[in-house]
């Protein structure tokens, strides 16, 4: 789908809830996991699973930012309308995650004892965070190569596509995690296993389509050409991308850490928590991702005031989104959290209910944040976002989280008071940056200057 032209509010929209129904999807992976282990397991397991996914977000969130940086460097160019060099980010892109997806599994299985002592697991928790965390390190190649394929399509505009593997990936997944958990009495790394299963799937349903389409970059792993100029673009944009989400998973580690201080039901109701969460946040981070790409392809069209016009428009969509969900988890709060758990569990409902009523307060703050940042990324400033997280959560919200969690009147509700505060500094340096015009000249696909041509002397 080409977003530079046409009404620019239904450009996005149209673009971005295939996107966004595809991550809900996604999502359903980590909530009907979470919701099996927690009842059919335990707490303890569900606070096992969940720090688990905290670190492996680690691991994997530098060369996804990366991915991200090789689907704005495929907009623009598309937006140019250089099929050559199209096809030469399609290719340097998916060569680069699906190798560094084999080395960082083989990292984090090395070290995976080591990091769930740096988080503070409870004891009790710990034999069922290290099998999940095996198995989802070593299948992580599925993982990342259906990021990869996935990334070029939407960065042509298919938003469409991959939503359709994921749908087909989460009704796998679910019946996996039934017939591993539920008919052979497995554990929580069977959960993991189900996931990587279900994400191959969805690769290879991916490269299904873009082999079958001869207006899409060829795909061929064996015949794909490494192209450095290309992958030093994709680099520059998406290296702060990488370091910023970086920084992000391990702040979460970090915060996951201070919580397990205070035990497994404060650990199990605010793993819980976090699984709504992530689907709270769906639409801001979804219509943050439309905004890049459309941002990308009119900038490379050379169509600044409509580039003005989609952000103007995104905001106001998602700011809406975020009203609603916000008073929708706010009311269903404790029916949310019990969903995880059984009733006998009232402290991991109690926990979990007052993150969301803290949290989901201030859904409108982070979605603000998250547009502009998403414009700045499209842009090619990227930059500019991994210094705002840098700024906002390293320099505001761990060490408020530390600080007021020890006092004496909130305790572990001072870590959760720490979240919007620092996405309200976050919002306040998006704006600035937005506001100084300095993202307009970032674009990597420069429009040539028109050609002077003398004036003709009438004789």
């Amino acid at each position: 789908m080409r977003l530079t032209s046409g009404n620019v509010a239904k450009r996005i929209f149209y673009f971005t809830w295939p996107m966004l129904l595809g991550n809900v999807f996604l999502q359903l992976y980590n909530v009907v996991d979470s919701i099996i282990v927690g009842r059919y397991i335990g707490k303890e397991a569900l606070a096992g699973m969940v720090a688990s996914t905290q670190v492996a977000m680690v691991v994997v969130a530098l060369v996804v930012g990366i991915g991200i940086g090789g689907t704005v460097v495929v907009a623009q160019y598309f937006g140019a309308r250089n099929h050559q060099k199209v096809q030469q980010a399609s290719d340097t892109v998916t060569l680069f995650m699906v190798a560094a997806s084999l080395a960082l599994g083989g990292i984090g299985i090395l070290f995976s004892d080591y990091i769930l002592d740096l988080i503070q697991l409870p004891a009790e928790a710990r034999c069922y965070a290290k099998p999940y965390l095996n198995v989802y390190f070593g299948g992580m190649v599925t993982m990342f190569g259906y990021n990869a394929t996935s990334s070029v399509l939407r960065g042509m505009g298919d938003s469409t596509t991959p939503l359709y593997a994921l749908i087909v990936a989460t009704v796998i997944n679910i019946a996996l995690d039934l017939l591993f958990i539920l008919g052979f009495g497995w554990g929580t790394g069977s959960v993991a296993l189900a996931t990587v299963i279900a994400q191959g799937v969805s690769w290879l349903f991916v490269i299904a389509y873009v082999r079958s389409k001869d207006h899409l970059p060829s795909f061929n792993l064996f015949r794909a050409k490494f192209c450095y100029p290309v992958f030093r673009q994709a680099i520059s944009i998406g290296l702060p991308s990488g370091v910023q989400q970086t920084f992000v998973a391990v702040g979460m580690a970090a915060l996951f850490g201070l919580i397990n201080t205070f035990g497994v039901d404060v650990a199990a109701g605010y793993g819980a928590a976090t699984r709504i969460d992530m689907f709270a946040m769906l639409p801001a981070m979804n219509f943050a991702a439309a905004l890049s790409t459309f941002t990308g392809q009119n900038l490379g069209a050379g169509k600044l005031q409509r580039v003005k016009e989609g952000l103007r428009a995104t905001l106001f969509m998602s700011g809406a989104v975020c009203v609603a969900i916000s008073l929708l988890i706010v009311a269903l709060r404790r029916p949310l959290i019990g969903l995880f758990t059984d009733a006998a569990n009232e402290a991991v409902i109690a926990v979990g209910g007052q993150y969301l009523a803290i949290v989901c307060s201030f859904y409108i703050i982070f979605s603000s944040m998250f547009v502009l940042n998403g414009l700045h990324r499209g842009a090619g400033a990227s930059l500019v976002p991994m210094l705002t997280t840098l700024m906002s959560l390293w320099i505001i919200r761990i060490p408020l989280a530390y600080f007021l969690s020890h006092s004496d009147r909130l305790g572990y509700l001072g870590a959760f008071w720490a979240i919007p505060i620092a996405w309200g500094v976050g919002l306040v340096q998006a704006l600035i940056y937005y506001f100084s015009d300095l993202w307009k000249n970032k674009s990597v696909a420069k429009q040539p200057k028109p050609t002077a041509h003398p004036h003709t002397a009438v004789g």
